[in-house]
């Protein structure tokens, strides 16, 4: 399989016929074994009827119906984990992102690249709820983790499908894909590309999100830095305590036994106590950090996401 293409829906039915219209023919021009995989995460309308009635005159197409909403990032995951490409391409349901550009990402892959990102360079929508934090994000992201791409939301990506094997999808971390994938050693690059207008259903995205995103950056910030050794930034917070604490309640315990001063009324005793054991819970939260993480990486796994059913051909496969 040359490549799989990976498409999640949620409440997305008016989108489905146009988008299937558009990306067969771009996708067949390509002469090369192919798979589209459309993941319904948990739709409440009838995307999973059109999606059925799409699979039964694509042959290519494969229909994946998880149980419930669980999120954008989950239903990418389960599109990864059922992926068979050598290269997987990641694409919106909502018609937004072009797929003409599928070539050109593959072009760029041939030329050694393992991450291509789209980059809408003219981005649409409101400036105060979409663009603005859209582009404080974007900037916010390649400070923190030290990648630098300009488009860190674009979801037309490109992706080769042995970078992905050690990542792990939860949350919005889908956003931070290209980062985590360079923080294993993949190389990565940017395609500008058309940011198109939304023409049937409304957006899922929002201010709300905004949070939700920060969180997730601190996590990969962490996990980038720490992940494998968690004692260093606990071990170094419990020093940063620990320390002044010590010297603290030396001078203390020199002005009590040498020069016999009363410590009854000083709070400087009660914050050197403070200090102390402050630094020594640090210490202990990184070695339990550091078992957690050694069970964690020794652990077989466990998935994110759970699937009702499979459509392969028109042929339902209930899981």
């Amino acid at each position: 399989m040359r490549f799989s293409v990976v498409i999640p829906f949620f409440n997305e039915e008016d989108n489905i016929v146009p988008l299937c219209e558009e990306l067969r023919p771009v996708l067949d021009k390509l002469a090369c074994p192919y798979e589209v995989l459309m993941i319904n995460d948990g739709s409440a309308d009838g995307t999973q009827a059109a999606l059925e009635r799409a699979s039964r005159e694509w042959s290519q197409l494969v229909v994946i119906q998880l149980r419930k909403n669980f999120g954008q990032a989950a239903a990418i995951a389960a599109g990864f984990d059922m992926a068979q490409g050598e290269i997987v391409i990641t694409l919106d349901g909502d018609l937004q992102n072009n797929p003409s550009y599928i070539s050109s990402f593959l072009s760029r892959m041939d030329k050694g690249w393992d991450v291509v990102s789209g980059w809408r360079q003219h981005r649409r929508g409101a400036w105060l709820t979409r663009r603005l934090p859209s582009k404080l994000a974007n900037w916010l992201i390649s400070i923190m983790v030290g990648v630098h791409i300009h488009d860190t939301g674009c979801m037309l990506k490109a992706y080769r499908r042995s970078v992905l094997k050690d990542v792990h999808l939860y949350g919005e971390l889908h956003r931070f894909l290209p980062a985590l994938c360079r923080w294993n050693g993949a190389a990565v690059t940017e395609i500008p590309i058309e940011d198109r207008p939304r023409k049937y259903g409304a957006s899922k995205y929002g201010l709300g999100r905004t949070l939700r995103v920060f969180f997730d950056l601190l996590t990969v910030k962490f996990l980038m830095s720490y992940g494998t050794r968690p004692l260093h930034i606990f071990g170094r917070l419990g020093l940063l305590l620990m320390v002044p604490g010590v010297l603290l309640a030396g001078l203390l315990t020199y002005e009590r036994l040498i020069l016999a001063e009363p410590l009854s009324n000083r709070p400087a005793l009660l914050l050197a106590v403070l200090l102390v054991i402050l630094g020594m819970q640090f210490f202990v939260m990184g070695l339990l950090a550091e078992l957690i993480t050694r069970s964690y990486h020794e652990s077989t796994g466990r998935h994110i996401y759970s699937i009702r059913s499979r459509i392969v051909g028109g042929v339902k496969t209930e899981l």
